[in-house]
């Protein structure tokens, strides 16, 4: 085995003790998608809320061609996902007032 095949094997070992532990935290996996809706389907506005593997979660509302081609209008980090979820409910029903990202 040459270091570059010894260092993958490693990469996937580490990757499969991370995804273990996220799974016993209960958190999701970097990148997933836990919340998306059309926020006004009209301007194009949807609310999506993006895991980062470490428990956290940032909530935007973004407008255009997400994931492609769009333009973030607001974005907040929270320290866990529900709160993520929970704010982005609260912009949904529109008991949260936006500012510019």
């Amino acid at each position: 085995m040459n270091a570059k095949t010894l260092k993958l094997a490693e990469l996937e070992r580490l990757q499969a003790e991370a995804d273990a532990i996220r799974k016993e935290l209960g958190f999701s996996q970097p990148g997933a998608i836990l919340y998306q809706t059309w926020l006004s389907a009209v301007d194009e506005e949807m609310i999506v809320v993006e895991a980062d593997g470490f428990g956290r979660a940032t909530t935007r509302v973004v407008e255009g061609d997400y994931p492609f081609d769009y333009h973030t209008k607001f974005e907040r980090t929270f320290e866990t996902e529900q709160e993520a979820e929970r704010a982005a409910d609260e912009i949904d029903v529109g008991k949260t007032l936006l500012d510019s990202a």
